[in-house]
């Protein structure tokens, strides 16, 4: 390996160690306070994005079902081909995109609107259709990716991670969910086994 690879790697935590830090100096607290509440409380979440955005919104969706909020993530090419059936007027949407304007993502953004869910947009153009079309905006602030070309989904992906862990423990503590209720829902694995002793 050479000398110059192993610095990178070096920077590399160090860069996203510091996205997710400053998470904090700009976290919206009152609009993290409504995504919380209306993720509490809504009857279904549904996730949607393109990309390493959809990765983790697959990952923030999987939590909220290990919580028993029920949560489906919509790819947005199923999504404009008939997947949107599965959003009502009391579920919730959220969609992630740093850039705001990803034209797979705009239809659904009507959709949303027309069928009267609750729109939360992480993105981090807050002049960007999504973010103009959201009922609730978690603003995110990119100093830089960790690669030396600044294009891969990587200090931006951590974050918006951190931010959607955020949000899963504070939902847990919103709904007063108990460990007795996970281990019921997870018996398999190491987890599902100190759980169920």
């Amino acid at each position: 390996m050479k000398n110059e690879a192993l610095k990178m790697a070096m920077e590399s935590l160090s860069i996203e160690s510091n996205a997710i830090s400053e998470i904090r100096s700009y976290l919206d607290i009152d609009a993290f306070k409504k995504a919380v509440d209306a993720l509490s409380v809504c009857e279904k979440v549904i996730t949607c994005a393109s990309g390493s955005s959809g990765i983790a919104a697959k990952k923030f969706q999987h939590s909220l079902c290990c919580i028993e909020r029920p949560a489906c993530f919509l790819s947005p090419a199923e999504a404009v081909h008939g997947g949107l059936g599965v959003l009502g007027e009391k579920d919730v949407m959220v969609m992630v995109s740093r850039g705001g304007k990803t034209a797979e993502l705009l239809p659904i953004i009507s959709v949303c609107k027309k069928k009267k869910a609750t729109l939360i947009a992480v993105t981090e153009n807050l002049d960007s259709p999504l973010a103009n079309n959201a009922d609730i905006v978690l603003p995110l602030k990119i100093e830089k990716e960790s690669d030396k070309y600044n294009v891969m989904a990587t200090a931006s992906f951590v974050a918006t991670i951190a931010l959607f862990d955020a949000m899963l423990v504070s939902i847990m503590e919103e709904t007063n969910y108990r460990s007795e209720q996970f281990a019921l829902i997870h018996p398999g694995g190491a987890v599902g086994e100190l759980l169920n002793k």
